[in-house]
């Protein structure tokens, strides 16, 4: 019940076309209650011998009937149309709800998630939604009402044999438990499945050259058949139980039927009871069975929309590591003063990424990042964007706590370009105006120019117009980064970050790069990470970093001269270069 109340809840947006829904329901219900009736009566006037004014009543019913039949159409329609136009907007309020706020999450959420489950809950389970508005609640009415009048209407015309008609109930309630008990968990699992599987494609689709590369194919194959089995199992499991559910509540019913026949002919030889009266019970016995045998399959229904709802609960209900404190303000325009102030942070309790780092960033210089992999250089930057809140101490821009301010109003000033590039599926031209979607054509050309990939564009087919495919497929790892830098520059932000910027491409495209880079330095405040050394010669401040820590700061010339990282990493770095050159 409070999982249906939380339900109900989201649904009150369309209360008023829900509304309308039951109240044809009703109507409809209303009709099949009195059909019949008139078919009784009908049965009762040829019974007593169809005399002239027999005729007349009887044609008489009859049109009633076919109105009453005509009516119960145009009323079923609406009964099932409303609820569905209904269900279905409330689905995809519900997947937007959803999907935002996933899209709210800090990066710690994703650590651990697949992207295919997370699909499955935004499509899939979301889904189940529908067949609870749409199917079940209304169904449930229907069958409640119809119960309750068909009820009722036996109990008037003979107690007695309303009564034996009862017997097989409490036998179907206890089944319908039984099963509820049984396959609940079974519809859960299977969910669960069904992300799964769609999780392991995800990850096969989007690595379709790895696989094909290593001859992985029958290995990735075998993980698919897995997963898919593990769906099958759970699906079968839960019909298997269905399976013996609904032959025996079949069974009850035409058990309740044959009772209510004989029963009604001892009564009619007993008792005088008319055949009009066994018929319209006989009628009415098809009605009051029908919603029974219905609530049963409806608490299958029940339990796979049931299991579907609580995974999408399970993502509304989580809160965001990361969120704007209530009251926090939008950061003005910056000039892009960054301060670090004795920062630790750690994914994992008690594992240190980074401990006590401290340093200040003015505006318009550079700062580079440099050290071994896995010393928390990426973890920096990510903690500039707020994409992570440390652990202790305080990040400041232009004095500001980045906590006491906006998310929003703080990535709107900082442009990123990452290590791992990521292109959506769409056009160069697309892709470079993403960061500012209102810019001009001459504005994503200057970008273009600026990150030095204007020349390769023009020399494809389509130019701008170029669709780069799903993470920029159709493009080389250098071109897609220089669109990122393209995208990054159109930005326009006071804060530049750069991780790995120039790591996939040539000795020539770098130069061209560094030389973009260079002609930003100054008008904004840069903060690059670089496995190349000769990158960030320039850098203003270079911060080295070892094990977490801050373990040498300087210019490039500075640091080059003292025993150190950095220095080591020179010495690497020249004698890589010469085995190159030889």
């Amino acid at each position: 019940m409070k999982l249906l109340w939380r339900v109900a809840k989201e649904a009150k947006k369309y209360k008023g076309l829900l509304l309308l829904g039951g109240l044809c329901t009703i109507a409809l219900t209303f009709l099949n209650l009195t059909a019949p009736n008139l078919l009784s009566q009908i049965v009762g006037i040829v019974e007593r011998g169809a005399d002239e004014d027999g005729v007349s009543e009887a044609v008489r019913l009859a049109l009633m009937l076919l109105a009453l039949y005509a009516g119960r159409v145009v009323f079923r329609f609406l009964a099932s149309y409303i609820p569905h136009v209904a269900a279905w907007n409330l689905v995809q309020d519900i997947r937007m709800k959803v999907y935002n706020h996933i899209q709210g999450f800090s990066m710690k959420y994703f650590h651990d998630k697949q992207t295919g489950d997370l699909m499955s809950r935004v499509v899939n389970d979301t889904a189940t939604f529908e067949a609870l508005y749409a199917h079940i609640i209304p169904e449930t009415v229907t069958n409640a009402v119809t119960l309750i009048g068909v009820t009722v209407i036996l109990f008037t015309r003979n107690p007695r044999l309303a009564l034996m008609t009862c017997i097989p109930i409490p036998f179907i309630l206890i089944a319908g438990w039984i099963l509820m008990k049984k396959v609940r968990p079974m519809f859960r699992q299977m969910q669960k499945a069904l992300g799964g599987l769609n999780s392991q494609l995800k990850d096969n689709f989007s690595g379709i050259q790895e696989i094909q590369a290593f001859c992985q194919q029958e290995n990735e194959s075998g993980r698919v058949r897995e997963k898919a089995k593990d769906f099958t199992f759970f699906m079968l499991r839960a019909l298997k139980y269905s399976a013996v559910f609904h032959p025996s509540v079949e069974f009850l019913t035409s058990l309740g039927t044959v009772i209510v026949i004989g029963y009604g002919g001892f009564l009619a030889i007993n008792d005088g009871m008319s055949l009009q009266d066994i018929t319209a019970f006989l009628f009415y016995l098809a009605l009051f069975y029908a919603p029974i045998t219905s609530l049963a399959n409806l608490v299958e229904s029940a339990q796979s929309a049931i299991a579907g709802t609580e995974r999408v609960l399970e993502v509304l209900d989580y809160e965001a590591e990361i969120a704007d404190k209530p009251g926090a303000a939008d950061l003005p325009a910056v000039k892009g003063h960054i301060v670090f102030d004795n920062v630790s942070f750690n994914y994992i309790d008690d594992v240190p990424v980074l401990e006590n780092i401290s340093f200040e960033a003015k505006p318009g210089q550079t700062v580079a990042l440099v050290g071994p992999t896995g010393v928390g250089k990426t973890t920096m930057i990510q903690l500039a964007a707020r994409f992570y809140d440390p652990v202790q101490g305080m990040i400041r821009v232009d004095g500001q706590d980045l906590r006491d301010v906006t998310q929003n109003s703080l990535r709107g000033q900082i442009s990123m370009v990452l290590q791992d590039t990521f292109l959506f599926n769409g056009t160069i031209s697309a892709n470079i105006a993403y960061a500012r979607p209102a810019a001009s054509d001459d504005e994503i050309r200057s970008a273009a120019r600026t990150a030095g990939i204007y020349d390769d564009i023009m020399e494809m087919p389509d130019g701008f117009k170029t669709e780069v495919g799903e993470r920029g497929i159709r493009l080389s790892g250098g071109q897609k980064q220089r669109v990122a830098i393209a995208r990054a520059v159109l930005r326009d932000a006071p804060i530049l970050i750069l991780d790995e910027a120039t790591a996939s491409v040539d000795m020539q495209t770098e130069a061209q790069i560094q030389k973009a880079i260079q002609n930003l330095s100054g008008s904004r405040t840069v903060i690059a990470i670089a496995h190349r050394l000769s990158t960030i010669k320039n850098a203003d401040l270079i911060l080295v970093l070892a094990e977490g820590k801050i373990v040498q700061r300087g210019t490039h010339d500075e640091l080059v001269a003292q025993p150190g990282v950095y220095q080591d990493l020179c010495k690497v770095q020249e004698q890589g270069a010469r085995l190159v050159g030889a």
